[in-house]
């Protein structure tokens, strides 16, 4: 369960960004709406009450409903009949897909990565591990989960394919959910930071070929850890191995 610090940052940080209101009403209200869902501040299975979010946003309803309805499309909420609108539950055949469907771009992505990189891409690269480290010492780790996915985003920028990373933001979603509900798990951070060193590494030495590799490995080895995890708790129905 999403802890009530994390909850209060949350509600904070909506504010802010409605303040600011930078891009689309909706495109807002989609973002902390999915935000909520993934770090399990909608549980599973949770209503979604969309007349209580437009109150408590200060908005219609009309950009709740349509941001419901685009996270339907992303089978992270249910429109039922009789039950009305939930969080979707858990559905591991969903996480599956999406970590082949991330494995696949992100090992390609990384291997135009390694043929266009600088040491100005290395020492970014360098710079967001630091910062990950640092957030993980303060026991942060909602903040090292941003920054694990700074990391990976930090790469499709150099590979200069933006619009994979975007593919693989919508995708990942049911991979993030398990993420935010297992934290932390202890001895995942040092792996994930040692699979990262790998990755740079590689990208220094500009070797498409052990890049690919260490990036096959950072995420088998992820996606591995959420197996675990489900198998370790009440989501007892077949998990897919790698």
């Amino acid at each position: 369960m999403v802890s009530r610090t994390l909850t209060r940052g949350l509600r904070v940080a909506a504010a802010v960004r409605l303040a600011a209101r930078p891009s689309s009403l909706g495109a807002q209200i989609y973002g902390i709406v999915r935000a909520r869902i993934l770090t399990g501040e909608i549980a599973p299975g949770a209503v979604i009450d969309e007349k209580a979010i437009a109150m408590e946003l200060g908005v219609s309803r009309t950009p709740v409903r349509e941001a419901v309805k685009k996270l339907s499309d992303e089978n992270l909420v249910e429109v039922k009949a009789q039950s009305g609108t939930l969080a979707s539950r858990i559905n591991r055949k969903l996480i599956h897909e999406a970590y082949l469907i991330r494995r696949a771009l992100e090992v390609e992505n990384i291997g135009h990565a390694a043929v266009r990189v600088s040491m100005t891409d290395i020492k970014a690269l360098e710079d967001i591990n630091s910062r990950h480290v640092a957030a993980l010492q303060r026991h942060r780790f909602v903040e090292a989960i941003g920054l694990d996915d700074e990391f990976h985003r930090q790469i499709s920028e150099i590979s200069d394919l933006p619009q994979l990373w975007q593919v693989v933001v919508v995708s990942k979603a049911h991979l993030d959910r398990c993420r935010y509900m297992n934290l932390p798990r202890p001895g995942q951070a040092e792996i994930t930071l040692k699979q990262h060193r790998a990755i740079i590494d590689a990208l220094a030495g500009q070797s498409a070929a052990k890049a690919r590799k260490a990036m096959k490995d950072h995420l088998d080895m992820s996606y591995q850890g959420i197996v675990d995890f489900l198998l370790s708790t009440d989501h007892e129905a077949h998990v897919p191995m790698i």
